[in-house]
C-alpha cells in the first residue's frame, strides 16, 4: 500500500517526540491539508499545492528538500501527518500536527523539521507498510483535482476533514438573522394562524394554550383538561381578546384523583382543607385541585402522594407537596452550581409570576423540611438500606458513604495472595490518605443538636456528634506541644474556644491518590476513627504538620478508648507533607517527610484534602445558617455526590493519568539512565548502597542532606562575644572603648551598611511619582537610620582615628562631621575595608573581626540565595500548573519577581563581603580555602540545581558552583599539608569532593525521580485492577439484594428487585466501559518502551 510512513524503533524516541500521541488508532498514512498535499510512493515524494479550485503537481524529488512553506506569502499551512508506528515490534499508530513542516529526502529516509512541536530533527525512514507497486497509479487521483478525494478515502479508507463553513461563525450568522429571530418570538405571543374554533365538535372557542406542551395550538378549555390529565403541571394561558392571560387547570376544572389511573373519578373523594393544594413544581408553584381516595381502595393520605411521585411536605393532613423532579432538580443544581434551597425557591417564585402584580404562595420552610428528608431517604436507598432485612435501624457507621473502587479493600478487591507479595511490590497495597482542616465552613450559633440532630449521625461521613463531643471533653486540658519546625498556627496557637465544637469548621479524611472521602473521615480529624477496621498493613499518612502531628502518635493513642485505635493489621506507617505546603517547612522536614524522596508513593502528592475544598466551600455561605444536623446532612450529601461523581469519571481519569506517567517514567528513565553511565561503576555502587539503606531506616545517613559547616553571620557574632567574655578584665585588651567593644562596633557597622543598602533599593523602586504614604516612610525610615549612623560614627572615632580623619577630609564644605549634606544610603562608614582599600593603615585586630563576619555575611548570603532559586523554581512549577487567568498569572509574576529582587539583593550583599574579604586578607592570616569556597559571583551562577547555562543539554548540564558550598572555610587550617608543597594537589582533592557530594545529591534526586514516575506506573495499573474488581464485587452485590426477601408487600418487594437489578447493571456498565477503554494501556506502555507488567487478570482478582 502507498503512502505508509514506518518509524522504526519508536522507543528510541524521547517523550518530547511522542507528546502528540493521543491514541487516536487506524488512521491511514496520509499528509493532507487544506492547501498542500504530500503523498508517499516508493521512494518518491509527489507535493501537490491547492490554487484555486485544483489541485497541481508542484515538484517530485528523490533527494533535497521539499519546503512547504508558501514562498510568497507569510501564511502558514495547517497540516495532519497520519503514520503507522512501530514500537518494541507492536504495530500501533500515532497522530502528529505540523504546522510550517519542511521535509527533506536523504538516502536514510524523510527528515521532518517543523518550528511548532518539538520533533526537529528526527529521521523517519522510508519503509513502507507493505509491497508497493512498481508502478504507483498516480494517475488514478488525477493529481486529486476536483471529485478525486473520494477515489483515494476509497482505498485507504479515510475521509477528508471538511473545510470551513460559514457555521464556524454562528453568532455572524445570527447578527444577519437577529430581526427574523425577534419577529418569531413576538409572533408566538400572539395566536398566529391557529384557527379561531376548536377542532372538536363542540364548536367552542379556541382560546387556551399550553406554554409547556410541544404542540401550542390553542385548544378549547374542555380539550385542554381531558389532555392533561398525564400533565397536571404544565402551565396554561387564556386569549381574553388582546392578550393571552395566565389561568391555571384548577380554574379549568382539572382535579387530580389519587390513588386512581388518570382520567378515573374516586367514588368518594377528599379532599384538603379549603380544597387549598399546593405543589412546588420546577418552575412555578401551581394552586391544584387534589382529591384523595376515599373508597374501599383507600390508603393513608401521604401514600397517596408519594405514588403519584408527589413529596408530602407534613405527613398528618398535607396540604401541599414537591414532585419528585423538582426535588431532584435541585439536588442535582445544589451539587454542580451550590445553589442554595432559598435561590432556588426564589427562582420557582419568580417563574410563577415575575412582574411583582401577584404574590406566589411561599412554601420555603417545607421545603427546607422536605430537602432534607430527601437527601436522607436517597442515600439510604442508593446505599442499600431497604434492602436490608434488619432495616434502618441496623446501618452501620460510615455503611452509607460511597466507598473509593481504587482504595484496597482486603477481600474485596485485593488478589488473595496480596499479604504475601514481595517486598518490592508491596507499595502496591499501601492505603495512602490526607488530613487537613477548612475553617471556611463554619457555623454560626444557630439551633442545636436537641432541636436539630442529624437524620444519619455516623451513617456517612461526619462521626457520630454525641460520641465526638464526649471524646472532647475528655482532652480539653491537653496541652500541645511547641513546634520543632516552623511557627505551624495549627500547633502553637490552638483555638481552645474552637475546640470541640463543629461550628468554627471541619478536618477530613482523604484517600490521598483519588480525593474521595473516607467513611467517618469528616468532622474532626480523628485519624484512627477512620482507620479503625482497615486491614491493610501499610499505611501513607499525608498532613501539612505531620513533622509535628507524629510524633509520639502511637503513644497518644493509648490514652484514646480502644475504638479509636489504629487497626493491629497497620505494620508500617510513614508520615509525609504535602508537596505543595512541603517548601515552608524547614530544611531537615523537607527531607524526611518528602514524597519525592519516599519510596513506595509514586507520584503522590497529598494534597487530596486541598482540591475537595474547591469544590465544598461554594456551599460555606448557606450551610453556615444551618442547625448543625442540617449542616451535617447536607455536606454528607455533597461529599456522597463527590464520592460517585469522580467513580464514574475514572475511565478517562485513570487513562490520562496513565499515558502521561508513561512519558514521564520514560523521559526521567532516559536521563537517569544517561547520568548512571556518566558515574564509575564502584562510585554508583556505593551511592546505591547509600540510598537504599536510607529508604530501608531513615534513622540512616541521609543522602540527600547537603551537610553545611559553614558559619552563619550571627554564629561569628556569637562567637565574638564569647572570647571577648573570656578576655574580659585583661587590661591588654585594647579593643574596648566605654562600654562597647571593637567587635560589637564592627558588627554594628555592617548592620547600618546592610540598612544603607535596603534603603536605597526601596527608594530606587518607588518609581517617578511616589505617593505622600510612600515620601512619609522613607523619609521617616531615613531620619532614623541618619541618628542610628551619626551615634554610631560617635563609637567609631573612639577605635579608629582614621577613619574620622578621612570623613573629615572628603567631607563636603558646611558639613563638618560629613554626614549632613549626604543622601544617608550614601554615606561612607569607612569601616576597616573601606579605609584598606584606600592604602590607610588599621589595626589587625579590627579587620580580622570584619574578616570574619565578612566571611558569615558571605555565607548567609549563599544561603539566602539558594533558598530564593528553590522557592523560584517552585513558583514557576506552580505558575504552570494552576495559574489560568490574567488574575492568576499576574499574581505568581508578582511572586516570581519578588523573589528575583530578593536574590538578586543577596547576591549584590555576597559580593560586597567578598571584595571586602579580598581587601582585608592582605597580611592577615587567613584560612587557606576560602577563595576556593567563596568563589566570584556572576549572574550566569545563579541558577537552581536543575538548571544548565544557555544551550547546554541535559547531558552536558553543569551545575552552579553555589550547591557546591557546603563547608567550612577555616577547617583545613589544621591540615599542616595546606601549608606546603602538597597545597595545589590537595585543593583539587578538596574542591572535587565537594563536586562529587554535590553529584551524589544531583544523582540520587535523579534516581528518585525516576523511580517515583515507575512506581506511579505499577500503582495506577493496579488501581485500574482494583477498580474493576470493585465495580464487579459492588454489582454482585447488588444481584444479592435483589434476591432479599422482606415480609411486605409484594409490589414493594418487586420494586426493591428492580432497583437492585438496575443499580447492579450501572456497576456492570461502567466495569464494561472502563475494561474497554483501558484496553489501550498495554500499548501506551508498549509505544513508550515498557511492558504491560500486568501478572493476573481481572478475573482472578474478583473475589
Amino acid at each position: 500500500m502507498s503512502g505508509h510512513l514506518n518509524i522504526v524503533s519508536a522507543s528510541t524516541h524521547r517523550r518530547s517526540d511522542l507528546t502528540d500521541y493521543q491514541g487516536k488508532l487506524d488512521q491511514e498514512a496520509r499528509h493532507l491539508s487544506k492547501f498542500c498535499l504530500i503523498r508517499v510512493i516508493g521512494g518518491r515524494i509527489d507535493c501537490f499545492v491547492h490554487s484555486g479550485d485544483e489541485w497541481t503537481k508542484r515538484e517530485e524529488v528523490m533527494e533535497g528538500t521539499v519546503d512547504l512553506r508558501q514562498s510568497n506569502s507569510k501564511r502558514k499551512f495547517d497540516y495532519e501527518f497520519y503514520s503507522n508506528v512501530s514500537a518494541n515490534e507492536s504495530n500501533t499508530r500515532q497522530r502528529v500536527l505540523h504546522h510550517n513542516t519542511v521535509a527533506e529526502i536523504t538516502e536514510r529516509g524523510l527528515k521532518v523539521s517543523t518550528d511548532i512541536i518539538p520533533v526537529k530533527g528526527v529521521v523517519v525512514p522510508l519503509v513502507p507498510s507493505c509491497p508497493l507497486p512498481t508502478d504507483p497509479p498516480t494517475e488514478r487521483y488525477d493529481f486529486l483535482g476536483n471529485g478525486h478525494f473520494d477515489s483515494w478515502d476509497a482505498e485507504f479508507e479515510t475521509h477528508q476533514s471538511r473545510g470551513p463553513t460559514s457555521a464556524d461563525d454562528p453568532m455572524k450568522e445570527f447578527l444577519e438573522d437577529r430581526d427574523l429571530f425577534l419577529s418569531e418570538l413576538l409572533r408566538i405571543e400572539g395566536r398566529g394562524d391557529s384557527p379561531a374554533i376548536c377542532v372538536c365538535n363542540n364548536m367552542s372557542p379556541a382560546d387556551h394554550r399550553c406554554i409547556d406542551c410541544v404542540n401550542i395550538v390553542p385548544t378549547c378549555s374542555d380539550c385542554l383538561v381531558i389532555s392533561h390529565y398525564h400533565s397536571p403541571f404544565h402551565r396554561i394561558e387564556k386569549w381574553n381578546g388582546s392578550f393571552y392571560q395566565k389561568t391555571s387547570l384548577k380554574n379549568l376544572g382539572l382535579r387530580i384523583h389519587l390513588n386512581h389511573p388518570p382520567g378515573e373519578k374516586c367514588l368518594l373523594p377528599q379532599t384538603c382543607q379549603k380544597d387549598d393544594f399546593v405543589v412546588l413544581d420546577t418552575f412555578q408553584v401551581h394552586e391544584v385541585g387534589v382529591n384523595f381516595c376515599g373508597c374501599e381502595q383507600s390508603i393513608p393520605h401521604p401514600i397517596q402522594l408519594l405514588r403519584a411521585r408527589l413529596y408530602p411536605m407534613t405527613v398528618n393532613e398535607p396540604r401541599s407537596a414537591v414532585t419528585f423532579q423538582c426535588l431532584k432538580h435541585f439536588q442535582l443544581l445544589s451539587f454542580e452550581s451550590k445553589c442554595s434551597a432559598y435561590e432556588y425557591i426564589s427562582t420557582i417564585k419568580r417563574g410563577s409570576c415575575n412582574t411583582g402584580v401577584e404574590k406566589p404562595r411561599d412554601r420555603y420552610d417545607e421545603f427546607l423540611r422536605v430537602v432534607r428528608q430527601w437527601r436522607n431517604l436517597t442515600m439510604l436507598k442508593r446505599s442499600g438500606r431497604g434492602h436490608d432485612p434488619q432495616g434502618i435501624p441496623n446501618t452501620g457507621k460510615g455503611e452509607c458513604a460511597v466507598l473509593c473502587p481504587a482504595c484496597p479493600h482486603p477481600g474485596i478487591n485485593l488478589l488473595p495472595d496480596w499479604d504475601s507479595a514481595p517486598e518490592d511490590k508491596r507499595f502496591l497495597y499501601t492505603q495512602f490518605v490526607g488530613i487537613d482542616a477548612n475553617f471556611r465552613l463554619k457555623r454560626k450559633h444557630v439551633s442545636s443538636e436537641e432541636r436539630d440532630p442529624s437524620l444519619g449521625g455516623g451513617w456517612a461521613f461526619f462521626v457520630e456528634e454525641t460520641e465526638y463531643k464526649n471524646h472532647i471533653s475528655k482532652t480539653w486540658d491537653q496541652k500541645q506541644p511547641k513546634s520543632t519546625c516552623v511557627s505551624h498556627n495549627a500547633v502553637d496557637n490552638p483555638d481552645k474556644k474552637a475546640r470541640g465544637l463543629s461550628a468554627t469548621g471541619v478536618g477530613t479524611v482523604d484517600c490521598a491518590r483519588h480525593d474521595f472521602k473516607r467513611p467517618n473521615g469528616v468532622g474532626d480529624l480523628q485519624f484512627g476513627e477512620s482507620l479503625r477496621n482497615s486491614k491493610v498493613a501499610q499505611l501513607v499518612v499525608s498532613y501539612d504538620i505531620a513533622c509535628q502531628w507524629s510524633i509520639h502518635l502511637r503513644e497518644r493513642m493509648l490514652s484514646y478508648p480502644r475504638e479509636l485505635h489504629l487497626a493491629n493489621s497497620i505494620k508500617h506507617m510513614s508520615f509525609l507533607v504535602p508537596k505543595f505546603h512541603l517548601p515552608a517547612h524547614i530544611e531537615s522536614c523537607n527531607l524526611l517527610y518528602s514524597f519525592n524522596l519516599t519510596k513506595g508513593v509514586g507520584r503522590t502528592d497529598g494534597e487530596a484534602p486541598e482540591r475537595g475544598w474547591a469544590n465544598i466551600n461554594r456551599i460555606a455561605q448557606s450551610t453556615k445558617e444551618m442547625g448543625p444536623g442540617a449542616r451535617h446532612d447536607t455536606i454528607d450529601d455533597h461529599f456522597n455526590d463527590l464520592n460517585w461523581k469522580k467513580t464514574t469519571q475514572f475511565g478517562e481519569h485513570m487513562f490520562k493519568k496513565i499515558r502521561e506517567a508513561a512519558a514521564e517514567s520514560r523521559e526521567h528513565s532516559l536521563v537517569f539512565e544517561e547520568f548512571n553511565n556518566s558515574v564509575p561503576e564502584d562510585v554508583r555502587d556505593d551511592w546505591t548502597a547509600q540510598v537504599e539503606a536510607w529508604e530501608s531506616d531513615s534513622s540512616l545517613k541521609n543522602p540527600y542532606f547537603n551537610t553545611s559547616n559553614a558559619p552563619s553571620e550571627s554564629e561569628v557574632r556569637l562567637q565574638l562575644a564569647k572570647e571577648v567574655a573570656a578576655r574580659e578584665g585583661n587590661s591588654d585588651d585594647d579593643t574596648t572603648a566605654s562600654h562597647v567593644h571593637g567587635s560589637v562596633m564592627i558588627a554594628t557597622g555592617l548592620g547600618l551598611e546592610e540598612e544603607q543598602r535596603k534603603l536605597g533599593a526601596d527608594i530606587a523602586s518607588m518609581g517617578q511619582h511616589p505617593t505622600a504614604n510612600q515620601l512619609s516612610t522613607v523619609l521617616e525610615r531615613s531620619n532614623h537610620l541618619r541618628r542610628k549612623i551619626t551615634s554610631w560614627i560617635e563609637v567609631q572615632s573612639l577605635f579608629m582615628a582614621e577613619a574620622s580623619r578621612q570623613r573629615l577630609k572628603d567631607a563636603p564644605r558646611g558639613s563638618p562631621d560629613g554626614t549632613s549634606a549626604t543622601k544617608v544610603y550614601d554615606i561612607q562608614l569607612w569601616l576597616p575595608s573601606n579605609l584598606a582599600s584606600k592604602g590607610i593603615i588599621v589595626t589587625q585586630e579590627l579587620r580580622l573581626y570584619e574578616w570574619r563576619l565578612r566571611e558569615g555575611q558571605a555565607h548567609d548570603a549563599l544561603e539566602e540565595i539558594r533558598r530564593l532559586l528553590r522557592l523560584r523554581s517552585y513558583l514557576y512549577k506552580y505558575k504552570d500548573r494552576f495559574a489560568q487567568g490574567v488574575k492568576a498569572n499576574t499574581r505568581s509574576n508578582v511572586l516570581i519577581d519578588k523573589a528575583t529582587v530578593n536574590m538578586n539583593r543577596a547576591a549584590e550583599r555576597y559580593r560586597v563581603a567578598r571584595n571586602a574579604m579580598i581587601v582585608l586578607s592582605n597580611g592577615l592570616e587567613t584560612p587557606v580555602m576560602w577563595r576556593t569556597t567563596l568563589r566570584d559571583l556572576r549572574s550566569e551562577d545563579l541558577r537552581s540545581l536543575s538548571e544548565g547555562l544557555v544551550g547546554d543539554t541535559k547531558g552536558r548540564r553543569t551545575i552552579s558552583w553555589i550547591w557546591l558550598q557546603n563547608t567550612d572555610t577555616a577547617q583545613t587550617d589544621d591540615d599542616p599539608r595546606f601549608n606546603d608543597g602538597e597545597c595545589p594537589v590537595l585543593l583539587m582533592r578538596f574542591w572535587a569532593d565537594l563536586w562529587r557530594i554535590a553529584l551524589q545529591i544531583e544523582w540520587c534526586r535523579a534516581r528518585a525521580r525516576m523511580m517515583r514516575w515507575s512506581e506511579e506506573i505499577e500503582l495506577l495499573r493496579e488501581e485500574m485492577r482494583r477498580i474493576l474488581a470493585f465495580l464487579m464485587w459492588d454489582g454482585n452485590r447488588w444481584i444479592l439484594r435483589a434476591s432479599v426477601h422482606i415480609e411486605g408487600d409484594r409490589l414493594v418487594q418487586e420494586g426493591r428487585a428492580a432497583y437492585a437489578q438496575s443499580q447492579a447493571a450501572v456497576r456492570f456498565e461502567l466495569r464494561k466501559k472502563f475494561e474497554l477503554l483501558w484496553k489501550e494501556v498495554p500499548m501506551v506502555l508498549q509505544f513508550f518502551g515498557m511492558s504491560d507488567g500486568t501478572e493476573k487478570s481481572t478475573e482472578e482478582a474478583t473475589l
